[in-house]
């Protein structure tokens, strides 16, 4: 059935912008659209999109507590300059606690499975209770920022959180974000200057050099496939 109903959206939206595709949704699904960012670059653009037109889209983020300032104010800057909402999610207070008190404030570090434990507690599980009881998920995806996104569709079903994904900048580049942001004036966050491009927790995010893999800065002491499990792809 899941797969049935992307495929529709998928046909009935060929044609659109990813405005008029932002209107259909809203307007198809009313109440049950949700855009999660996390004030990247990607992000930045989808919600000056949906400010700009003043779509019954809720946005939210997740506060995992290891932000870096800089998220701090790009989100300040983006409520102010929009007059909009945006719903932090958080972790799990007792949660957290049993992490630091059990294994330390660090113990992500020690290996791959410590730092899942810690994506889960602080991202996974606040965003499930985020997605509960909507239908479709906005997301900030781009096929070139890893390989395990370059199969992405526009319209996915996330059999982990059960909804239906929409990745409207799933075929641009890097480029055309950098222009749309400069042309629009978008708040953006300080670190990209500084060489961050994928910019998530403090701790687990460093600049990158060129000629790097654009995920190469997210938990760069580890070989692995450079996901949180917020996305499986």
């Amino acid at each position: 059935m899941s797969i049935a109903i992307t495929n529709t959206l998928l046909e009935k939206t060929k044609d659109f912008t990813i405005e008029e595709t932002f209107s259909f949704l809203a307007n198809e699904y009313k109440d049950k659209v949700v855009f999660s960012t996390s004030f990247g670059q990607e992000d930045q653009v989808i919600t000056a999109l949906i400010a700009k037109k003043e779509l019954l889209i809720n946005i939210f983020t997740l506060d995992t507590g290891r932000m870096f300032q800089e998220t701090y104010d790009v989100f300040h800057k983006t409520i102010k300059k929009y007059k909009i909402d945006i719903k932090s999610y958080f972790p799990e207070a007792a949660a957290v606690e049993e992490l630091l008190n059990t294994k330390g404030p660090n113990s992500f570090y020690e290996s791959v499975e410590n730092r899942k434990e810690c994506c889960f507690i602080r991202k996974v599980a606040p965003l499930t209770k985020a997605l509960k009881g909507n239908s479709i998920w906005i997301t900030g995806l781009r096929a070139e920022q890893s390989e395990n996104r370059s199969e992405l569709a526009f319209f996915e079903y996330d059999a982990h959180f059960d909804i239906i994904k929409f990745n409207p900048l799933l075929k641009w580049s890097l480029k055309e974000v950098e222009e749309y942001l400069e042309k629009n004036n978008v708040p953006q966050n300080a670190l990209h200057k500084k060489g961050f491009v994928s910019i998530g927790c403090a701790p687990c995010t460093r600049a990158i050099v060129e000629g790097e893999d654009i995920r190469a800065g997210r938990w760069s002491w580890e070989a692995s496939h450079k996901e949180c499990g917020l996305h499986q792809k």
